[in-house]
């Protein structure tokens, strides 16, 4: 089955489920959001598909991306993107540096630098490699991230309230843009947000001591 698949995951505190067993498909090219109160397991659960649950906390059922499970895999095997509401530019790369450092290993240095420069152009920021990111708005911090993500080639693509931090105007033009970037790679997108507004396709409500509500 193509797209990301969960059966029946489950996250745990101790004997203490964050929210009841969940399975969902999310097909290429397509979007899921997952909505729910503070503290209910949405990040948790991103965290688990990447690999990097927290330790304290235990996680069942099964996950696979394009037919293959990703259960046990490290994260850099999973070949799976997130984009966080921070976007953990690196401050002492430039933002041609931060778009490298998500490129795959094996390149030559004149592919690294076409890849690079097409990203800036496909994020509308041509001719900013050498740039600080502390020079940067929001709005273009936000793009860099996105296309760094993007430029390791995922399979998969989760975001975790990635609109959360910008102003009304920009979070609508950079939530379209994400979006239809994803679209075009045929990406599966898992969307965590706790505004109806940012959702996209198939809404899951994941609730405590409740079934997840799928409308």
């Amino acid at each position: 089955m193509s797209g990301l698949l969960l059966e029946n995951v489950r996250i745990a505190i101790g004997a203490r489920p964050l929210f009841p067993p969940l399975s969902l498909h999310v097909p290429r090219g397509e979007v899921a959001t997952l909505m729910g109160p503070s503290g209910c397991g949405k990040s948790s659960l991103l965290a688990f598909l990447c690999g990097t649950l927290d330790p304290a906390l235990s996680a069942a059922g099964r996950v696979s991306l394009d037919g293959a499970p990703l259960d046990g895999l490290p994260p850099e095997r999973r070949r799976v993107g997130i984009l966080f509401q921070d976007d953990l530019l690196f401050p002492h790369l430039s933002v041609g540096g931060n778009l490298g450092f998500g490129l795959p290993p094996g390149l030559s240095r004149a592919e690294r630098r076409a890849r690079i420069e097409a990203a800036l152009a496909e994020a509308e920021l041509p001719g900013f490699a050498e740039r600080d990111p502390a020079t940067l708005s929001g709005g273009q911090r936000a793009r860099v991230a996105l296309m760094r993500a993007l430029l390791a080639e995922p399979r998969a693509l989760l975001l975790d309230e990635p609109f959360g931090r910008l102003d009304a105007a920009l979070r609508a033009r950079f939530r379209a843009f994400v979006l239809g970037h994803a679209a075009a790679r045929g990406l599966p997108v898992l969307l965590v947000t706790h505004d109806p507004a940012d959702a996209a396709g198939r809404v899951v409500h994941l609730a405590p001591d409740a079934e997840p509500v799928m409308p």
